[in-house]
């Protein structure tokens, strides 16, 4: 794997003496780079580097200036055997290519430029950069001056003995290629810390301790140690994070000792002492090096490593080491040497003290104008800097004074911290002293307009949490979370007390951090993100229930949702997931589900211009809510079957795939509760619509629901028509083989979909013949009737179960004729048939067969010169798979396996438009 190759720079063609080119030998938070002479009057400028060893090329990464950028770096590089002597002037130069320096005009020039530049694999020992032009802008005012801030060589040392023997030979990009990560497809590197973006903002120390945990990494994955490894990997990463702070650090203590503020100075090297053992005490580093040997510990679980990664202690202030070095002088039990303390002659007290009130006075006696500033920018830039609110004017009131070489350090951010959270880097070192000097200044001041906003949660948590959650450094808005998220935990002890006057009120509470969390979710940094959704859920389930009213928990709600919805369309998965996670926890707090706040936002119709990823995200959370909620009948929930329907066919329609199936899962859903409605608001069920691929997805999950449905109906069917039996007179029993022989015949047709209009008058024209065969069962049985039961004779309907006793004939005729709710008689010839059979008999029967037409969207039998009317009517709808229309009420009749006709015109509650029904009791 590719590893860092160290080097030495031999020649500069020119330099300026504060920043010479040896700054290049080192990576670190502390180095100035190399710059050129101010007055040098060369048009390019050559730095010649020397590794230590000859090496093999993969990749070269260079670190620009922010203000003093060349346009152009040239790389060549030269090979030469160590038994050649070799000088500058001796040496030839291949040339490998040249890197193009943007002028960093879009970002006001606060930012650097890195570039990492991958070759063709090649030896060499010698690698020269020749920097051409200069970019001019308003900070350089004008001159050719170029600055380089770092150099990194990545590639692999060729061995001692293949070069002695001449085993290595020249070679090419064809030949060799470089080491590549599969999982990036990036250059595979032997430890992160060879990447220059690591090395430039990690403190040295940290560093080391991040390349011996790496090794034993390595061990533990080979030796199958898969516990340790997941902690070595946890403990890289959380001292990573502490290595930036300690760098910060270090920083703020080379500008004190350029100030020749060694008082400053020594409290800031006691902060970096305090800080890093706090660091290797807490994350366990000694005992997981092992140095001793392999420990059983670090193959079990602990609290420190369980969730995640480990929470680093609290950053020491200057004026907690002030105290712990007073506290320090307080215990000894002899004086402080001359060379640790600035006075001897007093007592310890005296000492303490001084101690104490030096670093303040030292750090906040500084005004504010005396802060060094590089480059120096105008009113506008500097109005737009995160410290120009709070420390004013940067101008020096000493014109004598000498110049440091800090104030041309270069500390403004860098936008290529791609895998790191250090953007606000120098930054924070420039202000760092003046905010840690005085207890009353915080990290962040709020202007008016921010204390006006956060009026009432300063007034609730205090001013020092909220100004955490205006501060600009992300670690600060953090430990804000954190300490609302344990403030918010901490109540439920303190209800528990009989008496708290001086605690705010439960709504007042949660109003507050409602204000505080909409800043926190809208945040860029994914950290602060987390935490706040971690301080939402807490919250909306641990603290509103039971003590918040629904008034105040409406009004929380209303603030964080459209905030969460917006980050739930993130491209980014770990934040759309997360936000997901968010908004369902809080539709499951009893308070929010009551008053139906969340489903309601979730079930809006989904536009077509809807972004992909945040309507998918919506649909997967409104069918969550359906799964756990299920659906409801109050119109306000948001969870109806129209809202719902008109959610899932609007869903249908996106141009995305992926929110199509969402849509779909969501009207299969609605489908199972109430199948009329969703068939209403979508196309007619024919064969044109189901040449639409989606369509005919569709409809075939409704067939199998309808299919399970009918077969569950069949099974109870089975059950009253067996109750039916043994209770119906034997004239009933005699008409069952006709009914269930007819309905196997229907059931037959019914599992053919019923897709056609050609299906539904085979239908009705079994519905005929089962009615034929109906009226000369009845002729037969009452023939029987009359020859063998003379004494007391009795009569009965076949369809719906009339009896009368009597030998008189005419009385069943007359019940066919006026009351039968089975019958009806035809509106052109008055013939009296059934009543599923009128439609048959009007278009193909009836005298006037020829005036009549078979509706195709219905089945209905309609006036030819009533057609056009017939089809704007409400009641002409696609008929249901494996239904009749009745031609009374123009109502779906479910069949055939359900008895649907004799449900629909017998029940007391039956067809609406049967004026026999109300003979039924008669």
């Amino acid at each position: 794997m590719a590893k860092k190759i160290p080097f030495n720079v031999v020649f500069a063609s020119d330099e300026d003496a504060s920043f010479p080119a040896s700054e290049l030998n080192t990576h670190g938070p502390t180095v100035h780079g190399w710059r050129s002479a101010v007055d040098s009057g060369l048009g390019t400028h050559d730095i010649i580097l020397r590794f230590q060893q000859p090496a093999r090329i993969y990749r070269i990464q260079l670190l620009a200036h922010q203000y003093l950028i060349p346009e152009k770096v040239e790389l060549w590089l030269h090979y030469s055997p160590k038994s050649m002597p070799s000088t500058p002037s001796s040496q030839y130069f291949d040339f490998l290519g040249f890197v193009a320096l943007a002028d960093n005009a879009n970002t006001n020039h606060k930012s650097r430029e890195l570039q990492s530049v991958t070759v063709n694999p090649r030896r060499g020992t010698h690698l020269k950069l020749r920097l051409i032009g200069a970019h001019c802008n308003e900070h350089s005012k004008g001159s050719e001056q170029i600055s380089l801030m770092a150099v990194n060589v990545l590639g692999e040392e060729l061995e001692p003995a293949a070069l002695n023997n001449g085993e290595e030979q020249l070679a090419t990009g064809s030949e060799i290629t470089p080491p590549i990560d599969t999982a990036t497809g990036e250059l595979a590197l032997a430890s992160i810390c060879d990447d220059l973006l690591f090395s430039m903002y990690v403190e040295e120390s940290i560093v080391q301790h991040i390349r011996e945990l790496e090794q034993r990494k390595l061990l533990a994955v080979s030796s199958e140690r898969f516990e340790y490894a997941r902690k070595l990997k946890l403990c890289m990463t959380a001292l990573r994070t502490a290595g930036e702070r300690l760098g910060r650090y270090a920083l703020a203590k080379r500008q004190a000792v350029q100030q020749e503020d060694f008082s400053a100075a020594r409290l800031r090297k006691e902060q970096i002492e305090m800080y890093r053992t706090c660091v290797l005490k807490q994350l366990q580093v000694q005992q997981l090096l092992e140095a001793e040997g392999p420990l059983s510990q670090n193959d079990q679980s602990c609290e420190i490593y369980a969730g995640g990664k480990p929470n680093l202690p609290l950053a020491p202030s200057l004026q907690d080491v002030a105290h712990a070095l007073a506290e320090a002088v307080d215990n000894s039990p002899k004086r402080t040497p001359v060379d640790k303390l600035p006075m001897e002659t007093v007592g310890n007290d005296a000492v303490a003290g001084v101690v104490a009130s030096t670093a303040a006075l030292h750090l906040h006696a500084k005004s504010h104008d005396e802060l060094p500033q590089s480059p120096r920018l105008p009113m506008a830039s500097r109005h737009s800097s995160p410290m120009s609110s709070r420390q004013g004017s940067l101008r020096r009131r000493n014109k004598s004074a000498p110049r440091n070489s800090y104030e041309d350090y270069e500390e403004r951010a860098i936008p290529t911290l791609r895998h790191s959270n250090t953007n606000e880097f120098l930054r924070e070192c420039q202000g760092n002293a003046l905010l840690e000097a005085d207890p009353n200044r915080s990290r962040s001041r709020l202007n008016d307009r921010e204390r006006r906003q956060a009026a009432l949660p300063i007034l609730v948590f205090g001013s020092e949490m909220v100004e955490q959650f205006y501060s600009r450094q992300f670690q600060d808005r953090e430990d804000g979370l954190m300490r609302l998220r344990n403030f918010l935990k901490e109540q439920d002890g303190l209800a528990e007390l009989p008496s708290n006057e001086h605690a705010a009120s439960p709504n007042k509470v949660a109003r507050s951090a409602a204000l505080l969390l909409h800043r926190a979710v809208r945040d860029a940094v994914y950290s602060v993100f987390s935490q706040a959704t971690e301080a939402v859920r807490v919250l909306f389930l641990e603290y509103v229930p039971g003590r918040v009213s629904p008034s105040e928990v409406a009004r929380c709600v209303d603030r964080l949702l459209p905030e969460l919805l917006a980050k739930s369309g993130d491209p980014s998965a770990r934040l759309h997931t997360l936000a997901q996670h968010t908004i369902l926890s809080i539709a499951a707090c009893p308070q929010v589900a009551e008053q139906h706040l969340v489903a309601p936002a979730l079930s809006r119709s989904v536009g077509s211009g809807t972004h992909q990823r945040l309507a998918m995200s919506r649909l997967q959370m409104l069918e969550q809510l359906v799964h756990t909620q299920g659906i409801s009948t109050d119109k306000h929930s948001g969870l109806t079957c129209r809202a719902l329907s008109d959610c899932g066919c609007s869903g249908i329609h996106h141009p995305a795939e992926p929110v199509r199936k969402v849509a779909e899962r969501i009207l299969v859903l609605v489908y199972k509760v109430n199948p009329r409605l969703v068939r209403k608001q979508l196309p007619p069920d024919d064969d044109i619509t189901r040449r639409n691929l989606l369509y005919r997805q569709l409809f075939t999950e409704f067939d199998k629901l309808d299919l399970e449905r009918k077969q569950e109906l069949l099974e109870v069917n089975k059950y009253t028509d067996g109750a039916a039996h043994s209770s119906c007179s034997n004239g009933t029993d005699f008409l069952q083989p006709t009914t269930s022989s007819s309905s196997s015949k229907s059931g037959t047709a019914g599992d053919n979909g019923f897709v056609s209009c050609n299906g539904k008058q085979q239908y009705n024209e079994q519905l005929k013949r089962s009615m034929l065969s109906a009226s000369n069962s009845r002729k037969g049985s009452a023939s029987n009737s009359e020859s063998t039961e003379e004494t007391t004779p009795k009569i009965n309907c076949p369809f719906c179960g009339w009896c009368c006793a009597g030998g008189d004939a005419s009385q069943l005729d007359r019940h066919y004729w006026k009351t039968c709710p089975f019958l009806t008689k035809c509106p052109q010839c008055s013939q009296v048939l059934e009543v599923a059979a009128l439609n048959y008999h009007l278009t193909t029967e009836c005298e006037a067969k020829d005036s009549y037409v078979m509706c195709a969207r219905c089945t209905e039998s309609v006036h030819k010169q009533l057609y056009e009317l017939h089809q704007m009517e409400d009641f002409c709808r696609e008929l249901k798979t494996g239904a009749a229309r009745c031609p009374l009420c123009h109502d779906d009749v479910h069949l055939p396996l359900d008895g649907g006709w004799k449900m629909h015109l017998l029940a007391a509650g039956g067809c609406p438009g049967n004026i026999r029904k109300r003979n039924l009791k008669k």
